[in-house]
């Protein structure tokens, strides 16, 4: 007979983590080595719940005793994958069943899934899944419910005990509780890193949201922008013009990021990005990150329009700007609808750089601080007057255009925000 104080002493750390701020992977291996640890026999368990992300559909854990515990995270998919079709989850959700139990072996053995043969042959005896909903009210008053899916396995002969089996209902209660905390923040997380990237998003889900909250910081300031926009969305049908963007996107912010750069805003069909330092030694990072980004950028857009010409398709051209400087990071707009954005005359300067590619026919132009590490790949173009800036600023361009495959290099941990 499973010790009610113990359970009792489970649901108290539970009620602790939710008052915290949980890892939801950290805690549910916590939990699986406490209810082992008060002497029911589980040998494995598994917690998956929906997530709101644009690239996974859903996030799973996955412990087995004696191992490290694993995280997972499950794509979008047009199809739902022959795994998840035969699934007892899939048969849950179909037959609206909140409680599904087979025993693994002995006389009642039931092995009507296919996960359920590779867990018996595994050594488990039972199988629990408990489904718990969690539901969140939004803004509209519309109700979603995510919910959480539990399997507890045993591997004792037999399997559980029916107190056992009452205890982890009780347990996966109150757990919930805790566990609705954790995948609520996940999900904020997700969405403010995805609208306003991921230093911006950190610093309003900290407390950083009223107009004005920001600091300065130094940074390589990077700003590309796609040409003939203008006339391309006024020829194109609108589904058409969309696919185009996201193409360019692609190819002109996921090497940013790769590169440990900070996509800010997409600004129209310019995109807006920084490489924060504060000193000569992150500086020399932050600009070789840029260029290494600039490089892959460049050999991005060429895979891309060799495909799309190859489909009798036009090639997507545009212009990128890089400059150094102070800029203020913060947020910016009126107390009812704020952005997370760089200013000053940095930002300024660089999108006026930008737009001199197209007068000069280059596809990037760059301040003396962006050439002084590699002086030997540019060349400059001379003093050059901006729109709007009132001393002329020397500008160098790619000494060759650089043909050279895309650079692989890990992201660079830059620091963001440097109050000087």
């Amino acid at each position: 007979m499973t010790d009610a104080t113990l359970v009792t002493g489970i649901n108290e750390w539970l009620v602790d983590q939710a008052l915290g701020e949980p890892d939801v992977v950290t805690m549910f291996e916590g939990l699986c080595n406490r209810i082992h640890g008060i002497g029911i026999p589980l040998g494995r368990a598994r917690l998956t719940w929906p997530t709101l992300h644009p690239l996974f559909k859903a996030e799973t854990i996955v412990w087995r005793r004696g191992q490290a515990t694993e995280f997972e995270q499950f794509l979008h998919q047009e199809n739902a994958s022959d795994a998840w079709l035969q699934s007892p989850m899939k048969y849950m959700f179909d037959h609206d069943l909140n409680v599904l139990r087979r025993n693994l072996d002995g006389p009642a053995q039931l092995l009507d899934f296919p996960v359920l043969h590779e867990l018996a042959e595994q050594g488990l005896t039972d199988y629990l899944v408990l489904r718990t909903a969690l539901t969140i009210r939004n803004e509209i008053d519309t109700t979603k419910t995510l919910g959480i899916i539990a399997t507890w396995s045993a591997d004792r002969p037999g399997g559980f005990t029916n107190d056992e089996l009452e205890a982890i209902k009780k347990i996966q209660r109150r757990f919930a509780v805790a566990c609705k905390t954790a995948i609520q923040a996940r999900i904020a997380r997700n969405i403010s890193e995805t609208y306003l990237g991921r230093e911006a998003g950190n610093r309003v889900l900290a407390g950083s949201i009223r107009r004005g909250d920001g600091a300065e910081t130094r940074a390589v300031v990077w700003y590309n922008d796609l040409r003939n926009s203008t006339a391309l969305a006024d020829t194109m049908p609108g589904k058409d013009f969309i696919q185009l963007l996201n193409e360019y996107f692609d190819v002109t912010a996921t090497p940013i990021i790769e590169a440990g750069g900070e996509v800010l805003d997409f600004v129209g069909d310019g995109v807006l990005a920084i490489f924060p330092y504060s000193d000569a030694d992150q500086q020399k990072q932050a600009v070789m990150a840029a260029t290494t980004a600039l490089t892959n950028v460049l050999a991005a857009r060429d895979r891309l329009n060799e495909a799309r010409m190859d489909q009798g398709l036009f090639p997507i051209k545009f212009g990128i700007g890089l400059n150094t400087g102070t800029v203020m990071f913060g947020n910016i707009g009126v107390s009812q609808r704020l952005t997370f954005s760089v200013i000053g005359p940095t930002v300024n300067e660089v999108s006026r750089i930008e737009s001199l590619t197209k007068a000069t026919g280059v596809d990037a132009l760059v301040t003396r601080d962006i050439v002084a590490l590699q002086p030997e790949s540019w060349v400059s173009i001379g003093r050059q007057r901006l729109n709007g800036v009132s001393e002329e600023m020397e500008l160098f361009t790619f000494a060759e255009e650089p043909v050279q495959p895309a650079i692989t290099v890990e992201a660079i941990e830059l620091p963001l925000i440097v109050k000087n």
